[in-house]
């Protein structure tokens, strides 16, 4: 007994609430693949497999001619998560992108929806329409009746086929269309009231000539159908924001994969996207949700363009694409952080004292640190005095005035926010009571 061949398209699903949007496959198949086209379902929850025990699996297929299907799955292997489905002699032969759902049913009454997918059916060259002949013979009346409303009827079928398959301006190309069918209809009239069989022929001859160039001008020819396709997608938006569920575009679940690649992996236009926390490229360790829109492409990549992405606190960040190079991360500053308060510096216990008239104060401003007041209580050279958070990129040196006896004191600003008196020269030191300081340090 030899074993029996058949073409599997491997389906691995996770049973969760995360994992839930229409999943394209990529699984193709062909209408000569009889009997050989099977879907392989394997199904984890939690990080194991999905045990099948009391459980029936049921299988909803929709058609592109409009036809529905429900079938029962059969569980391979019950323990470990394993079902599959082999599409039937009927099933196969309508091509097309094909959706699909598969949920489970429990003999306790509840019920699962594993997973929405889509998969598609490539019509195979010799199930293609073969062009009609350049002549007919046709003996009889009945013969050439017959011969009519079979044209007409096959026209019917194309103009709602068309329909279903095609978005944009259907109105515009079905229009066209049943005019054509309208004309062989007016043919078919005429003939019913013919007498003779070469008066027949000669209507027949122009009927043809009518389906014939219908057939050259769209129908039959590739040029005739991208000419078509054309036609209806002018005009009209050619390329997704969202998936056709509303979800972001670019739905990026995995911590290794880089969303800066992903996007210009998708190439020219604009879309949505969506990342997990501590996903590769972020501006933080966050999850991110924003909008993309890369300008130019070369070779189907992108080269200029741009990111706008906010995190789930409601930071805000730009990136921008210059010739294949990004600009890297910049945070957008808002309202509360432009607007600045006044608070009291807090000293190292024991080093000085606030003057208590007026007390140092510092604040923080597009990215200064602004002091202002004073101290009393003149500490040793080179004490550190207070710590900041804030930390400047480089070291700062700055004066202060010296009240008591005309003169200057030394502070430095250290890379690790120390803020040190250095010294002073007054006139005479042993009279200095006090520091008064208002200075503007850069952290940049």
């Amino acid at each position: 007994m030899t074993n029996q061949l058949f073409k599997n398209g491997v389906l691995p699903f996770v049973v969760d609430a995360y994992d839930q949007s229409v999943y394209d496959s990529k699984i193709v198949f062909s209408t000569q693949d009889i009997g050989t086209a099977k879907l392989v379902f394997q199904m984890r929850k939690d990080g194991v497999p999905l045990p099948l025990s009391a459980v029936d699996g049921k299988l909803v297929l929709s058609f592109n001619t409009g036809s529905k299907n429900v079938r029962n799955i059969t569980l391979v292997d019950k323990v470990e998560g394993i079902a599959e489905y082999v599409l039937d002699n009927d099933e196969i032969k309508q091509y097309g992108k094909v959706q699909a759902s598969l949920n489970l049913y429990y003999r306790n009454g509840q019920a699962l929806s594993v997973h929405e997918f889509t998969f598609e059916i490539q019509r195979n060259l010799i199930d293609q329409d073969i062009a009609p002949a350049a002549e007919f013979y046709i003996d009889d009346f009945q013969s050439l009746k017959k011969q009519i409303e079979r044209m007409a009827a096959e026209l019917e079928a194309d103009i709602k086929k068309r329909t279903d398959d095609m978005q944009g301006n259907i109105d515009k190309i079905t229009k066209e269309l049943q005019e054509q069918l309208e004309h062989l209809k007016e043919k078919l009239g005429d003939l019913e009231a013919l007498e003779t069989k070469e008066g027949a022929k000669t209507k027949v001859a122009e009927a043809l000539a009518a389906a014939k160039k219908y057939t050259e001008d769209y129908a039959e020819t590739p040029d005739g159908a991208l000419k078509m396709a054309k036609d209806l997608v002018a005009g009209f938006q050619q390329k997704k924001i969202t998936t056709d569920t509303g979800l972001p575009l670019i739905s990026i679940k995995d911590t290794s994969v880089s969303i800066l690649d992903a996007v210009i992996d998708n190439g020219l236009g604009m879309g949505s996207f969506y990342a997990i926390a501590k996903s590769k490229d972020l501006p933080n360790n966050r999850s991110f949700r924003g909008f993309f829109h890369i300008t130019d492409a070369t070779n189907g990549k992108g080269t200029f363009g741009w990111v706008y992405a906010t995190d789930y606190i409601n930071n805000i960040y730009t990136n921008y694409l210059n010739d294949n190079v990004w600009s890297g991360w910049n945070r957008l500053l808002t309202e509360k952080d432009l607007s600045s308060t006044w608070n009291q510096v807090t000293f190292v216990t024991g080093t000085t004292k606030h003057f208590a008239s007026n007390p140092l104060l510092f604040s923080i401003r597009l990215n200064s640190l602004h002091l202002r007041g004073s101290f009393e209580g003149i500490p040793a050279n080179d004490t550190v005095i207070a710590r900041f958070a804030q930390k400047p990129t480089g070291e700062t040196v700055f004066g202060g005035t010296t009240v008591g006896s005309y003169g200057a004191a030394r502070l430095t600003f250290g890379v690790d926010g120390s803020l040190k008196f250095n010294g002073l020269n007054a006139n005479d030191n042993t009279k200095v009571t006090r520091i008064e300081i208002n200075e503007e340090i850069p952290l940049w």
